[in-house]
């Protein structure tokens, strides 16, 4: 019941190793040959210093003399050779940047590893592949090639004065973890970009290939881990960003991470994590978060992943370890699996909920939202009436949790499919939101929440008429939509929404991008609504969201103390016994006086 949410869309450097930052203008090539951060370190002489520098230098001449007209894009050095990307208006894209080796063979459910370097200019001018997965999220974006092959960024870089650099924004999608990439054209940087940061996309493993566990991959791994490989690409990217991002005119020290869904659930997991300590300074969530008790949930500990990772390992046919690295990736993914982040004691040491208790955050701000009717979503449809209502929930969430905090469905179906929304949304998302803004701001992190409020045209056969539905904001966060025109209203509210995320990934507050006054999240929590009319609410929560609440709280208690649990569970059984004797006690003391004769009169 705890990560129902995941059902349905839902080369590290070695520790204590210095690098050479990379260099960015052909003046500079001959300065250095910035080191590997691997034990495998290349150690470039001097000739090999030169004979680099005459190469690129001789690709940068031939560009430049076939573009005579126009500047030709840079040529960049990074950590593991030359790249240079694409001009598009006053943009340079680089598409296709190699962040980590193939995940290939007896790669295949490991640790990123570092990439091997190169001499020759790269040039970066088309997309990889997306990582293997069934479909694409969102389900109206193109499906592309996919490959095991596919640990590559894309970057979209603003020009800038000489000497500056710029803030950077580095998107993760979501997808359920089984699905979405970082190339699919709704999340392409250009219009961010043009608001002076620099943006990054990048693809990571999927489902099985991202999220399998197994005690022969356990034992393998250096840190005796096994699981997170999907989250531990996501760190390898950051990596690259933090070490590479100097050369393409980036400030390492201002990275925001943004995300929608699982990606947003990714972030809320990475905040707290031990490996991406001084990775970024800001994060933004959009749509998800970690934050249930997830040591309940047995699939999500490292024993439980293991445990259903050998499930898989049977269903697939696999004798050994080696036997299935050896099946082919398409016919692994038709294989049914169940991906999840595990508490694995590496990438995730502890719940997040426990740590963001303690203070022990990496971010220093956060801009936290949802949008109003996230629940409408899973419901697509479905004909919920008052009397199906338990059934259609029942199919997502037991029923013991339905008769606790579900709403209750009313007398129409109109009411009933309200009702049903409102707890899909609250207990998948709206209360992890929530959570997130309160436990960061009780930490002493700077927390702006909102709410996107631009109700469109329900899908077919719904069960509603408009609503603002999950992953509604994303088109508007990007600037543009790839499949609709937009009218003056839509545009205007999308040059709002990149003017404050930018804004916050320039300086940690939305504050000046254009919105009413925004308080930061505290005593009298508030949210902005991010409408057509934009306007600051007060946060309130509905019953669901308070049921909700006391029911994680009280399992988080039980878990962290479960011999004070069983404690206070007795001394409240021996209360309630107690108060029923001494009912029964004082109800027998008073039939017998009922029953004594009253005593006759003498006259």
């Amino acid at each position: 019941m705890f990560f129902i949410k995941y059902s349905k869309y839902y080369i590290y450097d070695e520790p204590g190793k210095q690098h050479v930052d990379a260099i960015s203008t052909s003046a500079d090539f001959g300065k250095a040959w910035p080191h590997q951060p691997t034990r495998r370190r290349v150690r470039a002489g001097l000739c090999q210093r030169v004979l680099l520098a005459a190469i690129v230098a001789g690709a940068y001449l031939v560009v430049a003399c076939g573009s005579a007209r126009a500047n030709p894009p840079p040529v960049v050095l990074t950590e593991s050779g030359p790249v240079q990307g694409a001009q598009q208006g006053d943009l340079t894209v680089y598409e296709g940047m190699p962040f980590a080796a193939p995940p290939v063979g007896k790669l295949r459910w490991r640790a990123p590893q570092s990439v091997a370097p190169w001499s020759a200019l790269k040039v970066l001018d088309h997309f990889g592949p997306n990582c293997m997965q069934k479909g694409m999220y969102p389900s109206d974006q193109p499906t592309g090639e996919v490959s095991e092959d596919c640990l590559y960024l894309n970057l979209w870089v603003p020009a800038r004065a000489a000497g500056e650099k710029l803030p950077v924004l580095v998107w993760i999608y979501g997808g359920g973890i089984a699905n979405g990439s970082g190339s699919i054209p709704l999340y392409h940087g250009n219009v961010l970009a043009q608001r002076g940061v620099i943006v990054v996309t990048f693809n990571y493993r999927l489902g099985v290939f991202g999220f399998l566990a197994l005690p022969g991959l356990a034992q393998e791994s250096p840190t005796h881990t096994s699981g997170n490989y999907g989250l531990l690409d996501q760190v390898a990217a950051l990596n690259w960003v933090n070490r590479n991002i100097a050369a393409f005119g980036g400030d390492p020290s201002r990275v925001t991470v943004f995300g929608q869904s699982s990606g947003s659930i990714s972030i809320s997991a990475l905040s707290v994590s031990p490996l991406t300590k001084g990775l970024f300074r800001y994060a933004i969530g959009e749509s998800g978060g970690l934050f249930e008790p997830m040591q309940l949930a047995n699939d999500l500990t490292a024993k439980g992943a293991q445990e259903s990772g050998s499930a898989f390992m049977r269903r697939a046919g696999a004798s050994s370890l080696n036997a299935l690295r050896e099946i082919s990736a398409q016919a692994l993914l038709n294989v049914q699996f169940t991906p999840g982040i595990i508490l694995d004691g590496e990438v995730i040491d502890e719940p997040p909920v426990q740590a963001y208790r303690a203070g022990r955050i990496n971010p220093s701000a956060f801009m936290i939202g949802s949008n109003r009717d996230e629940g409408v979503i899973f419901l697509e449809g479905e004909q919920v009436t008052p009397a199906n209502y338990a059934a259609v929930l029942g199919r997502d969430f037991p029923s013991w949790a339905i008769k606790f905090a579900a709403p209750s469905p009313g007398d129409t179906p109109q009411t009933a499919y309200a009702a049903a929304a409102q707890f899909q949304g609250d207990i998948r998302f709206h209360w992890d939101m929530w959570t997130w803004a309160r436990l960061a701001s009780q930490a002493g992190r700077s927390v702006h929440m909102y709410e996107f409020d631009h109700p469109t045209a329900c899908a077919s056969g719904a069960g509603c008429v408009k609503a603002t539905p999950h992953g509604a904001e994303m088109p508007y966060v990007f600037g543009h939509d790839p499949h609709s025109a937009w009218s003056k209203q839509d545009q205007d509210l999308s040059n709002l929404m990149v003017s404050c995320w930018t804004e916050f990934a320039k300086t940690g507050s939305p504050a000046g991008c254009g919105l009413p006054p925004w308080p930061a999240f505290g005593v009298q929590p508030a949210k902005m609504l991010i409408a057509d009319s934009p306007r600051l609410v007060a946060m309130q929560l509905d019953a669901t969201m308070r049921h909700l609440d006391r029911l994680y709280w009280a399992a988080d208690i039980v878990s962290a103390h479960p011999v004070l649990a069983i404690a206070m569970t007795l001394i409240v059984v021996l209360l309630f016994a107690g108060a029923i004797i001494w009912l029964l006690i004082k109800l027998v003391r008073c039939m017998r006086v009922s029953r004594t004769p009253s005593p006759k009169t003498t006259p």
